[in-house]
Order: C-alpha cells, then structure tokens, then sequence
C-alpha cells in the first residue's frame, strides 16, 4: 500500500552570502523591520501541503534562526540543522531531519524570500503527481554560448530555456538514492534538478514568477522591498 503523501520543505540557509558583503548571513537582512527568511518561513508555514519545515543553516546562525522561528511561531519548523561544506551536504543533512513519515521533500533557497504559498503548492502538487518537479520562467534575454576566448560559438533557442528556482521537489527515496549515486560517483551538483538529469530521471518544470528572486547582491534588496510593497507589506 502507497503511503499517504507527507511533504516536508527543506529550506537551505547556509552559504556564506559573500556576495551581498554585509558581513552577515542575508537571510537576516532587514525587509520593513522583519529579516528576510521570516518571508520565506511565512509562505511554507501557510502551506497546505508542506507539513513540516526543517532549516539548514551555518552553526553559529542557529540561535538567530531559532529566535526568529519562535518569535513569529512558525510551528511547522521540527528541526533547526548544520549545514556543510557543500550545498549536497547541507541537503542531505536536511533530509535527514525529515518525519519518518516523509515521502516527498520541497528543497528551497532561504535567500529565495518572496516566493508565495501559491508557488509552493503549485510545484509540491505537480512534484507529488511526477516525481520531479521545479519552478521556472521563460528566459527573457537572448542566450550566447561562448568558448574559452569569449567568442560566440552557438545561440540556444530561447523558447527552449528556462530559469529554474525553487522549491525544487523530488520523491523522497528517490532524492536520496540519487544522491547516494553521485557521492559513490564523486559527482557534486549546486542544482538537485541536475542530480536527477544525472541519474537519468525527468524533471518537470512548472511555470513560476519572475518575482521569486534570489537575494544575492545588494541590488536585490532594493528589488525585494520594492515587490514586497505591491504585495502591500510596509
């Protein structure tokens, strides 16, 4: 018998934000008085799906995150975890927190603060019916492939292309068999969708919101607050 489907969000909390050079993990950067990631708890905490939240984060963040998780009382999060050196490490760290009773995992970028609860269940859904499944939008700019010199070698066709976000959902036996392989394979991946594509399984992509934007650079943040704002947040 199929077990009933229990989705747990893994949210990814532990780079080290150099980019955005504040000194200072940009999940905590302030967005009208709240830190970001209270953004990004919000949205999965009103999740209908997502049944639990485990946070993957540097050691010496977990008392900021803690603090915020029970200043907002976001009761879905069971487990506040270390990350690793590698973003596969820090997953599967996550994952290894997750309900026995998990049979799906929903794996987002914390810095991904402004994605909305109806993102979420969009992608969780299509995730649960195919196995494989993330968010993307359709490639505005045209996209050069270029050689070792900067000379054009080729132009995909950009009807073809898309950006892929997160959440990013996967069977849960399956992500970590796949995983498994390229770590006996010595194979590391920054996007779980190519751990699949490795592993030889299709992913489908979901049509998300050019809004759900990654914070990585201080031009970001002027982005967020602005998009925050026509959501009404001030």
């Amino acid at each position: 018998m199929k077990k009933p489907d229990y989705v747990s969000a893994v949210l990814v909390c532990a780079g080290n934000s150099t980019r955005m050079g504040l000194g200072k993990s940009k999940q905590f950067i302030d967005l009208f008085e709240r830190p970001a990631v209270y953004y990004t708890l919000l949205a999965f905490q009103q999740s209908v799906t997502v049944k639990e939240i485990i946070v993957v984060c540097r050691e010496e963040d977990k008392p900021q995150f803690q603090k915020i998780i029970a200043e907002y009382n976001f009761g879905k999060v069971t487990s506040v975890v270390s990350g690793g050196k590698t973003r596969s490490i820090s997953v599967r760290n996550g994952i290894s927190a997750t309900s026995e009773k998990s049979t799906c995992v929903a794996i987002h970028d914390g810095a991904r603060c402004l994605i909305t609860t109806e993102e979420i269940e969009k992608v969780v859904l299509s995730g649960l019916l195919t196995g494989a499944s993330a968010l993307g939008v359709p490639v505005k700019d045209t996209i050069k492939v270029v050689d070792e010199k900067g000379v054009i070698t080729d132009t995909p066709d950009r009807s073809c292309l898309r950006a892929v976000q997160t959440p990013q959902v996967f069977a849960k036996d399956k992500y970590i068999e796949h995983l498994n392989t390229a770590q006996n394979n010595a194979v590391n991946f920054t996007d779980d969708c190519r751990l699949f594509e490795y592993c030889g399984d299709k992913v489908t992509i979901v049509e998300g919101t050019y809004t759900n934007i990654k914070l990585t650079t201080q031009e970001d943040i002027l982005m967020a607050k602005s998009i925050l704002e026509s959501r009404g947040v001030k």
